[in-house]
């Protein structure tokens, strides 16, 4: 009937989106394998893997705030539920959670324990441009704190994303935001490395990535 074929057509655009966006992750890793010059020269395919299976938790994240969105509508008799108090909730437990893995980071990094508050004060003196170890801390303070409006904007955009719609149209944006990313990135800007080039692969990722979104929110 109609309304299973409508939901065979949104499956289909999901599945368009996602192998898009992954298209664009992976054509650009194996076209970097023999070109210096391209982005991701030089990555292990083990880092653009866990990016892949990492974006599990952001849709799951993106599901846990639907349904918040969702209780609060009914629990606050039609009020509408302030983003700024998701956002600010999730941000704390974002903090509390590194916070609570910093011993399983630095052991990864290398870093003894026992030098974590040396490594903290150095990156604070990096982040306020400040001291006689400031080498490679160009831009400081004002791109950390560039870094930091842009992502509050994008967290914040994202989640009124959920509130408006749904978790799967929130995951569809952050999926584009991802070659839009790499393409700024790859672009002569100042405080980054020279311009790149990207592959072929990687434009037509853009397209089926777009398409699926397309499909997705015909009517």
């Amino acid at each position: 009937n109609f309304s299973f074929c409508c939901h065979i057509f949104v499956f289909l655009a999901l599945i368009i989106s996602i192998a898009g966006r992954y298209l664009n992750i992976i054509s650009g890793l194996l076209w970097s394998g023999s070109n210096a010059d391209q982005m991701l020269s030089g990555v292990d395919f083990v880092w653009p893997a866990l990016m892949i299976a990492s974006s599990a938790f952001q849709a799951g994240a993106s599901i846990i705030k639907e349904f918040i969105f969702t209780d609060a509508a009914t629990r606050l008799k039609g009020r509408s539920l302030d983003i700024f108090v998701v956002n600010s909730l999730g941000s704390g437990f974002q903090a509390l959670f590194v916070l609570f893995f910093l011993p399983f980071l630095t052991k990864v990094k290398g870093i003894p324990f026992g030098q974590l508050p040396s490594y903290l004060k150095s990156g604070a003196g990096c982040f306020l441009n400040f001291g006689a170890n400031a080498l490679g801390c160009d831009g400081a303070p004002l791109l950390p704190l560039l870094y930091i409006a842009t992502n509050l904007a994008f967290n914040i955009s994202v989640l009124n994303v959920v509130k408006i719609s749904s978790a799967v149209v929130s995951s569809l944006t952050v999926m584009l935001s991802v070659p839009i990313s790499i393409y700024i990135l790859s672009l002569p800007l100042p405080y980054l490395q020279e311009a790149t080039s990207l592959s072929p692969f990687f434009l037509f990722g853009c397209l089926i990535l777009v398409s699926g979104l397309i499909m997705y929110n015909v009517p």
